[in-house]
């Protein structure tokens, strides 16, 4: 029988760590195998005594012996090893997931005495179907719905909405033109190349002979017939007016107040001019834009086709600085508008904002079906932040003649950066008037009527 030796091997104190936190090595060392361990109290290393000499000499050459070699290698390995990258990815879920709590709903909590008892499923060998009852309850069979169905019901609700507000605008448009003689209002419609529906309508002068078109481009949650008095006082002075409902709003087709992306309407947009060119050959057209809509006019702009086709732009608050009303928002605005794109995002308003100093406008728009007063939708938002961000890094590349108007107590968006938009851009004839103490709506505050003749009066001199 041989003799059992014992050898020992000496490890600093600054590599015991790693050496806990590392994998047991091929040896297959097990508590049998390990006779002890000590801890001297004025030497600080940990000792392990083997059983056999050959192990103690396959020390040298196990995963375990590259280990003692080095403390940085020893931390290194500890540091990649898997369970320290499981508990980061851990970490950054539980992150992930302590964002999305203030957007989640609240469960709905069912009163005792609405509360359903303790379902029993039967089955009915009636045509094959399975059809659960409650027990107790009314009898009626519960009906399991694909999610395909859910998907389909759900768009023919919004297409119920859409019709109606389709219905809406074309009634008004209807309505409105036989009472004004001097002018002939019309709506059409036209697919774009997604397949959505846009809702257009037209203002034409009769009496008088028209030396240049309008385009209209109206402001977020709003729609092109409320400036219905704007066109027809450019009607009064010779300009055909046109007005484009975008993506989402009034009679065109999507989920009322949401925008996928605001490109969408840019690419509409010059759909549309390229129609309105075609039938009013020979004629200067300008563009007229207010708040985003102005946003979308700006960037249409950047097109060399649009910018050569297109004699001049007329800007009311233009939404080129706009800022989220928490910080908070924008970081958190590219996951929640991939995760919850159609989410009403209360928090993301200021509350309190007011657009007029006017109470009867203010009565008007608020009342009107067809304008969105509901929360902003999650993705909507992020695509004016977007846009906002793109305009502030481009603004030298407009070279097109515009004028800017803006109020000086406009808190929806920012005068400053009209200022700014007015000394950056790269047009030889342009021009920016504020308005001390007026609000956003620039077209239905008090001042409306001084407004709309600087805006034809600017006009004018460009046909």
């Amino acid at each position: 029988m041989s003799c059992l030796s014992k050898t020992s091997v000496s490890i600093p104190i600054e590599i015991q760590i790693p050496v806990l936190l590392a994998k047991p090595s091929p040896l297959h060392v097990t508590k049998r195998n390990l006779i002890s361990v000590g801890l001297t109290r004025y030497k600080p290393e940990l000792v392990f005594r083997w059983k056999t000499k050959k192990m103690a000499n396959a020390l040298d050459t196990s995963p375990l012996s590259l280990m003692l070699t080095s403390g940085a290698s020893g931390r290194m390995n500890a540091l990649l090893s898997p369970r320290v990258w499981r508990s980061l990815v851990m970490l950054i879920n539980a992150f992930v997931l302590l964002l999305l709590v203030p957007v989640c709903g609240r469960r709905r909590r069912r009163s005792p005495s609405s509360s359903w008892p303790r379902r029993e499923e039967k089955r009915e060998e009636s045509g094959g179907t399975q059809h659960h009852h409650r027990k107790g309850g009314d009898g009626g069979p519960l009906v399991r719905v694909p999610a395909k169905i859910l998907l389909w019901l759900k768009r023919g609700v919004v297409e119920q909405e859409v019709a109606k507000r389709r219905a809406l605008a074309m009634r008004r448009v209807l309505q409105d033109d036989g009472d004004d003689k001097s002018l002939v209002r019309e709506y059409s419609l036209f697919v774009t190349t997604r397949g959505d529906t846009i809702f257009t309508q037209s203002w034409t002068p009769v009496s008088i002979r028209k030396r240049g078109v309008v385009l209209i481009m109206h402001g977020l949650n709003e729609h092109s017939g409320r400036y219905n008095d704007f066109a027809k006082q450019l009607n009064a002075n010779g300009f055909k007016a046109y007005g484009m409902d975008w993506i989402g709003h009034g009679g065109s087709d999507g989920l009322h107040a949401y925008v996928h992306s605001l490109d969408d309407a840019i690419t509409d947009m010059k759909s549309f001019i390229r129609k309105i060119l075609a039938e009013n050959p020979g004629l200067p057209c300008f563009c007229f834009g207010h708040s985003t809509g102005a946003a979308i006019v700006l960037k249409a702009m950047h097109d060399p086709k649009v910018e050569a086709r297109v004699s001049g732009a007329v800007l009311t608050s233009p939404a080129v600085g706009v800022e989220p009303s928490h910080p908070i928002f924008a970081v958190l605005a590219p996951i929640l508008s991939f995760l919850l794109p159609k989410y009403q995002l209360r928090a993301a308003i200021k509350k309190g904002t007011p657009v007029s100093r006017d109470p009867n406008a203010l009565i008007a728009k608020y009342s009107d079906p067809l304008v969105y007063t509901g929360s902003i939708r999650v993705r909507t938002g992020y695509e004016i932040l977007q846009m906002t961000s793109y305009l502030q890094q481009n603004l030298s590349k407009l070279r097109v003649p515009f004028l800017v108007l803006h109020g000086t107590a406009d808190t929806v968006t920012d005068p400053e950066a009209s200022q700014k938009l007015y000394e950056e851009a790269s047009s030889a004839d342009k021009a920016i008037k504020l308005y001390e103490g007026c609000l956003h709506d620039l077209l239905f505050e008090l001042e409306r009527e001084a407004i709309v003749e600087d805006i034809i009066e600017w006009l004018n001199f460009r046909v």
